[in-house]
């Protein structure tokens, strides 16, 4: 062999070597997330506000006002604080609805900033279409003002109705309003001056918790996090670290850890939906599945007599029919030991089941001992 084979040769090798360890390496950073996606930063978190207005300018779709007294109550203080007195008159406008605004405050909002709020009827309104949501307070779960929210209000749904017809699509009593709400109140958190915090899981394991702390000890240095339960990962700032609690969140961030998880089959009885995790294993078992059938028909026969006998009338006979079907066809399914996730589906879509079935047959299977995994139903 010359010189020049053995050269290509070597080269042809490394050139494979190489090829193999970005395969390696791309199919384990395809199972691979960002910490970021993982986990919540204890402190920033949303906020929820709440609050109780008016929508005006309905085309006879609001409020009967006999039958909600708290919108002509609210309407009638509205007014007096407006100058004008209401408390003797018989009102009959149906062109206000009393309504409840919801909105999520976001963490670190800012004073003077805007966000979208939803805003749902109460009473007996019918639609909220062309309608205007008055001056309303926003309150947090501390009782305090935290938002106003003010303005015309958009609907994904409508409802029309004529003599003979009514047609409704979508939900005309609720809708949203974006940029409704000008933030009046400040949350005080100052998240650069903490020296620790906690990073919660958003699916606790203690595998993927344990993984997140060697991840950012391996990029940051040794004691930097620390996991404490299969939620929580404390992280603390080093000694040293040029910048605070901010900047180590960047840095951590963007790393990239395989989260682990147990074997899990979720079940919704309602909507028959079966989710299997990939680590979901079956123990060797044979799985039948099968259905007693009886169906009883009824053919009643007519008997007239010969014409012009003599007392002669028409009988009616009962003929009845009565099937069984046993569903002797479906045989033993045998289920090997250890297969995976995919295997373990097609060998029970073989049986030629539905989803109610197949549910019955993973309790089945989990109650003889033979599903490796944990069966949650929603």
């Amino acid at each position: 062999m010359t010189r020049t084979q053995i050269g290509f040769g070597h080269r042809l090798l490394m050139a494979l070597a190489g090829f193999l360890t970005l395969a390696l390496l791309s199919d384990t950073a395809a199972g691979a997330s960002r910490i970021k996606d993982l986990v919540d930063i204890e402190g920033i978190r949303d906020n929820q506000l709440v609050g109780y207005g008016l929508v005006v300018g309905l085309n006879g779709t609001g409020d009967s006002l006999n039958n909600t007294p708290f919108t002509r109550q609210s309407l009638q203080a509205m007014l007096e604080r407006l100058g004008v007195n209401t408390r003797d008159a018989n009102m009959r406008t149906a062109n206000v609805a009393a309504v409840m605004v919801t909105a999520n405050l976001p963490a670190f909002a800012t004073q003077g900033t805007r966000i979208d709020v939803s805003v749902s009827t109460l009473g007996d309104a019918s639609s909220l279409q062309g309608g205007t949501l008055l001056v309303t307070p926003m309150l947090g779960a501390d009782g305090e003002v935290y938002a106003i929210a003010q303005g015309p209000i958009a609907i994904g749904g409508f409802d029309a109705e004529g003599e003979a017809a009514r047609i409704t699509r979508g939900v005309p009593t609720s809708g949203r309003i974006a940029n409704a709400a000008v933030i009046e109140r400040e949350i005080e958190f100052s998240l650069d001056k903490l020296e620790t915090v906690r990073l919660a899981l958003r699916n606790p394991d203690l595998t993927t918790a344990r993984r997140i702390a060697t991840s950012i000890n391996d990029f940051i240095g040794d004691g930097t996090a620390k996991p404490t339960d299969p939620a929580t990962v404390h992280l603390y700032v080093p000694k040293g670290f040029q910048g605070g609690l901010v900047e180590l969140l960047t840095d951590i961030e963007q790393l990239r850890v395989e989260p682990d998880q147990p074997a899990r089959v979720v079940i919704d009885e309602h909507s028959g939906i079966i989710v299997m995790g990939r680590d979901v294993r079956v123990s060797t078992v044979a799985v039948a599945q099968g259905n007693l059938t009886v169906t009883v028909t009824e053919t009643p026969q007519a008997d007239q007599a010969l014409p012009f006998a003599p007392g002669g009338e028409t009988v009616i006979l009962p003929e009845t029919f009565i099937g069984v079907d046993d569903e002797a066809d479906h045989r033993l399914a045998v289920v090997e030991e250890g297969v995976t996730l995919q295997q373990l589906v097609d060998g029970l879509n073989a049986l030629g089941i539905g989803p109610r079935d197949l549910i019955a047959i993973l309790q089945a299977i989990k109650a003889a001992g033979a599903l490796q995994a944990e069966i949650k139903v929603l």
